[in-house]
C-alpha cells in the first residue's frame, strides 16, 4: 500500500505563487504516476498535473504555461509550482499515486491541501 501526505498550501494574492509537495511511503517501488488534482466547492475533482515514471507529464488545459509538476516517482515525492495565480485556481488540491498491487491497479490520495488566491 501507498500512504500520502501533502504539504504546500495556503493564502495568496492574485499574480502570486505556491509550491505544493506530496511525500509517499509504503510500496513506494509500485508507483507508475503521480499527479495533483483540485477540487473546487460545487465542482468535480479536476487533473491540475500529473507525472508518470518515465517523466512524462500532462496538465490540465487551465493551468497550462502556469504550473509546473516535477519529482521523482521511485523515491515518491511530487512537487507542484504554481506561478501566477488566479482567483479561479482556490480549490482543496489533492496529491494522487496510481500503483500496481498484486497485479491491480489501485489509486490512493492524500489528504488534501487548501489553496486561496486573493483578488
Amino acid at each position: 500500500q501507498v500512504q500520502l501526505v501533502e504539504s504546500g498550501g495556503g493564502l495568496v494574492q492574485a499574480g502570486g505563487s505556491l509550491r505544493l509537495s506530496c511525500t509517499a511511503s509504503g510500496s513506494i517501488f509500485s508507483i507508475k504516476i503521480m499527479g495533483w488534482y483540485r477540487q473546487a466547492p460545487g465542482k468535480q475533482r479536476e487533473l491540475v498535473a500529473a507525472i508518470s515514471s518515465g517523466g512524462t507529464t500532462s496538465y490540465g488545459n487551465s493551468v497550462k504555461g502556469r504550473f509546473a509538476i516535477s519529482g521523482d516517482n521511485a523515491k515518491g515525492t511530487v512537487y507542484l509550482q504554481m506561478n501566477s495565480l488566479k482567483p479561479e485556481d482556490t480549490a482543496v488540491y489533492y496529491c494522487n499515486a496510481q500503483f500496481q498491487d498484486m497485479g491491480v491497479t489501485r489509486f490512493k490520495w492524500g489528504q488534501g491541501t487548501q489553496v486561496t488566491v486573493s483578488s
